[in-house]
């Protein structure tokens, strides 16, 4: 539901979809000057939203959450907010069609900025993720694996089974796997085969 009046907005009106009642509620303090907000799983049936905020923090989430949005609104962008500050989660949105990502370590200002430039049509990223995104480089957050971790996945990325890697450190192989799937989410991928790609890059 969107609030009934007259007075005129920076933003007009901004479609909210987020599933975090919590969240949502920031979010539409934070815009409750620059625009009227309109926070359901339906888009707003009184106009024609400026732009979409869409709530999210899978990346697998991205791709087939964005098309029905595109549908329901197909000339209006749509902006991801993630709950994290992620370059892997922020390639995702852009690549299904996002106009821009924003995420919850930002500032209120450059949420709104970041709406407010992505409803003139122009793509909306932070800049310290714009780098990146723009040379196609993944950063690893080394400094959360363990330093077991660290040495499980030097032997994955030379190709090494988890046998093989629970006979070279004295483990079982459910602990192999124990220590992997941490590694997995701290580098956001889904198994070994992305995870030895991301690392052949990176110094371990």
């Amino acid at each position: 539901m969107i609030e009934q009046a007259s007075e005129t907005k920076p933003l007009g009106l901004v479609w909210l979809y987020c599933l975090y009642p919590i969240l949502a509620r920031g979010l539409t303090e934070i815009l409750r000057e620059e625009a009227w907000v309109h926070h359901g799983e339906q888009p707003p049936k009184e106009a024609d939203p400026s732009c979409v905020l869409f709530c999210v923090d899978r990346i697998e989430d991205v791709p087939h959450k964005i098309k029905p949005l595109q549908a329901a609104v197909p000339d209006t962008p749509i902006l991801v907010f993630g709950l994290t500050n992620g370059l892997p989660l922020a390639r995702a949105a852009l690549q299904a069609g996002a106009r821009g990502f924003v995420h919850a370590g930002m500032p209120p200002e450059q949420v709104v900025r970041a709406l407010s430039v992505a409803s003139r049509g122009e793509i909306a990223v932070p800049q310290e993720l714009l780098k990146d995104l723009v040379a196609g480089k993944l950063p690893v957050d080394l400094d959360s694996i363990t330093p077991r971790q660290r040495e499980i996945l030097k032997f994955v990325v030379e190709g090494q089974t988890n046998a093989q890697i629970g006979r070279e450190l004295f483990l079982s192989e459910s602990t192999i796997k124990q220590h992997l799937r941490a590694a997995y989410k701290i580098l956001e991928v889904r198994n070994r085969t992305e995870a030895a790609r991301l690392l052949r890059s990176e110094e371990l």
